[in-house]
């Protein structure tokens, strides 16, 4: 096939484009720059320039041509501007699920022709098709048997469906559930099959440049940079109260709400503790704090979520469902009731101390990543 390949530089990519070329495919790979240049200048080291070297470097040695497709100006619109209006309403924003939905799986794809069949990717996760969709292709099958047609049906494109990867603890699931099932039909993941250490492996088997590179943390378009000052770059700081929850006292100060999430423990500078963050008030710059996080009064087993999104397009029947609250192999065994329109009710197998506003929790059954939803304000 003629596949696109997205490098990141890392090496779970650049070990996904080597298979994928060890299978004789035509390959192109295409890096993405999102990076904000002037900001991240002005905030501390840009990383962008390495990673495109090395992905450079991957290219090179196995002579696949390599575009730089430059989509700041789209990453700004549609993920960085997002994360600013959730984190100034006092929600907890998820942007590499609006990255991958948007950006490399949306606007990246203006990018490029329709003579590539597939793009892929480092993820680790996994895609089937199931059974196709079935249509007889001229009128009523019962009709065309009674005289003697040829029966035959036409097979529709099939339904693809995302899976975990083989390693729990790497599975990007989490980030991949905001995709449509239009995406999720053109998509590959060479290395979900593989464990991580396995993709180590590949990658000294293959010998690429990038072999022993650490793997990058934080959100995608920070790189090194601190969430916290990536925020007051935008924000600002005004001092608000840090208030104990049970009995309203002043506890000490903060420098805006917008620095805290729900079930935060550390950066809060206080003794006597530990203390949590169990509320926010946006619009009195007020943090809420608690000794007694996990006490019976502050039940966080079920919570309502809106703009449910599932994969398939189709709502599923099951109520009996697992949910993912963050990215991580933890799973809770959850029910699923719908409650109106885009919203519904969840409830889940143990306390989580970190349900926050705008969090997206991530529905499975089994293996089988259906979709995901954003934790909404308590009724």
């Amino acid at each position: 096939m003629k596949i696109a390949v997205l490098v990141s530089g890392g090496v779970d990519s650049s070990v996904a484009l080597r298979l994928l070329h060890e299978q004789g495919h035509e390959l192109e790979a295409f890096y993405l720059k999102i990076w904000l240049e002037d900001e991240l200048a002005y905030l501390g080291d840009c990383p962008w320039e390495e990673d495109l070297a090395y992905a450079q470097a991957v290219c090179d040695t196995i002579k696949v041509p390599l575009h730089v497709i430059p989509l700041q100006k789209e990453y700004w619109q549609q993920v960085v501007s997002y994360t600013i209006a959730a984190v100034r309403a006092g929600r907890t924003p998820s942007p590499d699920l609006l990255c991958n939905q948007r950006i490399k799986f949306g606007a990246f794809l203006e990018h490029i022709d329709d003579s590539f069949e597939k793009i892929a990717t480092g993820h680790y996760a996994q895609v089937a098709e199931i059974g196709p969709a079935l249509c007889w292709p001229v009128g009523p099958a019962p009709i065309r048997q009674a005289q003697g047609e040829r029966t035959e049906v036409v097979t529709q494109a099939k339904q693809v469906i995302l899976l975990k990867a083989k390693d729990p603890v790497k599975d990007q699931t989490y980030f991949l559930s905001y995709l449509s099932q239009t995406q999720l039909n053109r998509l590959l993941f060479p290395i979900g099959c593989y464990l991580k250490s396995e993709v180590r492996e590949l990658a000294t088997k293959f010998d690429i440049p990038n072999k022993s590179r650490p793997d990058s943390q934080g959100i995608c378009f920070l790189g090194k940079i601190k969430f916290a000052d990536f925020v007051a770059h935008h924000l600002g700081k005004q001092q608000g109260d840090l208030i104990e929850f049970e009995t309203g006292k002043k506890m000490g100060t903060h420098d805006g709400f917008w620095f805290y999430t729900v079930g935060q423990r550390k950066g809060l500078g206080l003794g006597g503790g530990p203390w949590f963050v169990v509320k926010k008030d946006p619009a009195k710059n007020i943090v809420y704090i608690s000794c007694t996080y996990h006490s019976d009064d502050k039940a966080r087993n079920e919570f309502d979520v809106e703009s449910i999104h599932w994969i398939s397009g189709i709502e599923s029947k099951k109520k009996d469902l697992t949910v993912k609250i963050r990215h991580g192999e933890h799973v809770y065994k959850c029910s699923f009731e719908s409650s109106g329109i885009q919203r519904a009710h969840v409830k889940i197998d143990a306390q989580d101390q970190g349900l926050a506003p705008g969090q997206f929790a991530v529905l499975y059954d089994g293996e089988h990543c259906l979709g995901c939803a954003v934790i909404s304000e308590k009724r």
